[in-house]
């Protein structure tokens, strides 16, 4: 199957390209948000390939895998053809939460019974007003990057990019809280804007390949995930995989993405930091509730649970 899709999450795309099929991502020179191509960090395979928008325009389709509103009039205009049921087949898929006042949470697609929504979470799908929208959720997958831990570094380690930017919705000023009873070290784009915010307790690294970001991250005590709104956070279940214990707020659909044994899901951000002390006094502690996290991440978001998912649903959206 012939499938073009945007670059937009590379995280996401790095488990979606796995799959059986011939991958097209557009490019352009400037490689901005319309044209990405490639993903520079991770490790894509040959099957995934760059097209121009004029290739866009000649080149056939099986399904057309949309990720944000503007990419319907985009494919249109490059291609000069629609999308949906007069068109070539797509599918939307959902990584994101709303935004604004809860009673405007009315999808882009809402009033399309064409296109499939797909969402990443059960909790997105119910935030959403998808209106007359089919919608489906495949949760995520991720590959099995190996047990990796160590826990030689007395910190914490958070993964979110922009921190700065995404203050409160990235729950940064919970990071804050917590690096003044444990360091903690944050790593992702433009952490060098956390210079001068924070001042105690906290160092940002950004640039990282996916491998190296894995590796640093293995070498923290704990993961901490801050997050007040999103869908879930791919970095909570890669932290999981590795063989971290997770520390996490409880929000978004992290309850349900995190048993009891494989961390501490809580609002409580005093007990969230308690604990980090705890497992900083008992390291087997931390190394066991890490070990019960991967073995969890593994169970629930493996890599071929989800690519079984997206092969039903594009064959049944290529016919």
């Amino acid at each position: 199957m012939r499938v073009l899709a945007w670059h937009v999450h590379a995280a996401w795309m790095t488990s979606f390209v796995q799959g059986p099929h011939d991958y097209f991502v557009p490019v352009l020179p400037d490689r901005g948000p319309d044209g990405l191509g490639r993903a520079q960090t991770y490790d894509w395979p040959d099957s995934v390939r760059e097209v121009t928008p004029e290739q866009v325009r000649t080149d056939e389709y099986d399904v057309v895998l949309l990720q944000r509103p503007s990419e319907v009039e985009l494919f249109e205009r490059w291609s000069g053809r629609s999308v949906g049921e007069h068109g070539v087949p797509a599918v939307y898929v959902e990584h994101n939460t709303p935004r604004g006042d809860v009673n405007d949470w009315i999808h882009p697609l809402a009033k399309r019974s064409d296109i499939p929504v797909v969402h990443v979470t059960e909790f997105n799908r119910s935030m959403w007003d998808n209106g007359v929208a089919p919608t489906v959720v495949v949760e995520h997958g991720v590959p099995d990057y190996g047990y990796r831990y160590t826990g030689e570094l007395d910190t914490l380690v958070v993964s979110v990019n922009e921190p700065v930017r995404r203050w409160r919705v990235a729950g940064t000023d919970l990071v804050a809280r917590i690096a003044e009873q444990v360091p903690v070290s944050v790593y992702g784009m433009k952490t060098d804007e956390l210079t001068g915010r924070i001042t105690s307790g906290l160092a940002g690294v950004d640039n990282l390949s996916q491998d190296e970001l894995h590796d640093q991250m293995a070498k923290h005590f704990g993961y901490l995930h801050p997050y007040r709104w999103t869908s879930l956070g791919l970095s909570l279940i890669e932290a999981m995989t590795l063989g971290l214990p997770v520390l996490v707020l409880a929000a978004t659909a992290a309850p349900e993405a995190v048993p009891a044994e494989a961390g501490v899901v809580s609002s409580d951000v005093e007990l969230l930091g308690r604990t980090a002390l705890r497992w900083l006094a008992d390291p087997d502690e931390a190394r066991e509730t890490g070990q019960r996290a991967r073995e969890h991440a593994l169970q629930h978001f493996g890599l071929g649970r989800f690519l079984d998912d997206w092969e039903r649903l594009l064959k049944e959206v290529a016919r």
